[in-house]
């Protein structure tokens, strides 16, 4: 539920793209809304369980709607780390609601801070390796959905269409594949654990600025929090590279508004 700029899993994946500017350089990877199915896929699809129950099971796994609604902000801490680089380091994000915000601050001993966040109306990411950064066009339009507090939900009215496309096998786990288009005509995909509900992760495809970029994220270890049972561990693999954040505290209804205020070499890209 908290990833980069949402608390549900979703990530603008502003970590990976810092850190791949050192050594990497990755080809674009457009997402495409899906074709219609042949008549065969149509039948199977009918027998499986809708996109709306598998989400709202999911929903109700983790404490249920209106626990997902008692909240209005929330701040979690732990650790951030990208094994393949020996990349160890602490992460501190911000969700809160109306209006819909988030921040995210990753502190790497010899590579410093690395931060992203929107405040509302604008969107951002500050590296040492890129600099201070706004997000215009699409990557805004997705920094503000992304930023959805309660996005764990998947109100209808954000999609275009939801639909059970398949009984799959997702991080060694037996899934359902959820697709669900959004206005823009890109895709997202969840994927809900058979045996319990939870959701088990999700694939992404989202503008940066060193392109679109397919995210896989795998969520899990499930934990209580207050009324809530929140993914605690988050691996997310992108662009070759595969990070991990671990949640070690999560507390709700604390955040003050200037956890969101833009760092001055921000604002000074907006004067």
């Amino acid at each position: 539920m908290f990833f980069t700029s949402s608390r549900d899993g979703r990530a603008v994946p502003v970590l990976i793209v810092a850190l791949a500017a050192v050594s990497l350089y990755a080809a674009p990877v457009y997402a495409q809304a899906p074709a219609t199915p042949p008549p065969a896929a149509a039948k199977l699809e009918a027998e499986l369980p809708s996109a709306r129950s598998l989400i709202d099971r999911h929903v109700k796994a983790i404490g249920g709607r209106d626990a997902v609604l008692s909240h209005t902000s929330q701040h979690a801490t732990g650790t951030f780390s990208v094994p393949a680089q020996g990349l160890v380091g602490t992460v501190e994000i911000f969700g809160a609601a109306n209006p819909n915000r988030a921040a995210l601050k990753v502190n790497v001993p010899g590579l410093g801070e690395i931060a992203s966040g929107f405040d509302g109306a604008h969107g951002w990411s500050l590296s040492p390796l890129l600099g201070p950064m706004l997000q215009v066009g699409k990557e805004l339009e997705q920094a503000k959905f992304d930023a959805d507090f309660y996005g764990d939900l998947r109100d209808s009215k954000r999609y275009r269409s939801m639909k059970t496309v398949e009984k799959t096998t997702f991080d060694n786990r037996a899934c359902y594949k959820v697709s669900m288009v959004r206005e823009d005509g890109s895709e997202d995909l969840d994927f809900y654990d058979v045996a319990t509900g939870l959701r088990a992760g999700s694939m992404n495809t989202r503008e940066t600025p060193m392109g679109s970029v397919k995210t896989t994220s795998i969520e899990g270890d499930y934990k209580k929090f207050g009324n809530l049972l929140l993914a605690t561990s988050v691996v997310q693999q992108i662009m070759g590279i595969e990070q991990k954040i671990t949640l070690a505290t999560v507390d709700f209804d604390t955040v003050q508004p200037s956890a969101f205020d833009l760092p001055d070499q921000i604002k000074a890209l907006i004067r």
